[in-house]
């Protein structure tokens, strides 16, 4: 199958041991390896200005937690700085919740930059100078932006062309029209007294 491009994932982390994780396995670890999408990750820390490779510090109004310095995140950034139709996100419990019809969206770009938080989360002045999309994969609270940025790179890579088999598999899914997909069966018919309805062995 001839690919016309490669979607391109930038990942901005503290911890890029942590890719490519559920990444690399299946249909989208196969996608990879033939260059449909690409994943690089960045270690935040590398552009820690003193040898203890700081990147954190208090907040100013006090307050538990510790929260990632602009500075480190800015150089961390503009060294990898995204093309022109890429899709920039900053992943946060207070940002916009992710949906499929904004996946979709997201996969038609050349590529996205993910910037992971940890700790308290992130000086909001790289956010805002950067231009960065907050976005929420729901609403709880996890330790870090790592896990939330392999539910986005999946969902995302997934619709880009070339990832699943058959290009169909992606038009009758769940959320797809706003729509839910609707309930599968496969052998045996009867399963501990469940049967397969009647309407879908009837012809």
């Amino acid at each position: 199958m001839k690919i016309n491009r490669t979607y391109n994932i930038t990942v901005l982390t503290l911890f890029p041991e942590m890719f490519p994780g559920s990444l690399g396995y299946s249909l989208a670890a196969k996608a990879r390896e033939n260059r449909v999408w690409d994943l690089q990750t960045v270690n935040i820390r590398d552009f820690a200005d003193d040898n203890y490779g700081t990147v954190d510090d208090v907040p100013y109004g006090g307050g538990p937690g510790m929260i990632l310095k602009p500075e480190v995140l800015g150089r961390a950034f503009d060294a990898n700085i995204p093309g022109k139709d890429w899709d920039k996100i900053v992943l946060t419990p207070r940002g916009k919740p992710l949906t499929q019809n904004r996946i979709k969206k997201i996969s038609t770009k050349k590529g996205l930059l993910i910037v992971c938080g940890r700790y308290e989360g992130l000086d909001e002045r790289f956010v805002k100078s950067r231009s960065l999309e907050e976005i929420s994969i729901g609403d709880y609270v996890l330790t870090g932006g790592e896990i939330p940025a392999m539910v986005l790179v999946e969902a995302i890579s997934r619709l880009v062309p070339g990832v699943l088999g058959d290009p169909e598999s992606v038009v009758e899914e769940s959320f797809t029209d706003g729509l839910l997909e609707y309930p599968q069966y496969t052998r045996p018919r009867d399963y501990q007294g469940f049967k397969v309805p009647e309407i879908l062995i009837s012809g």
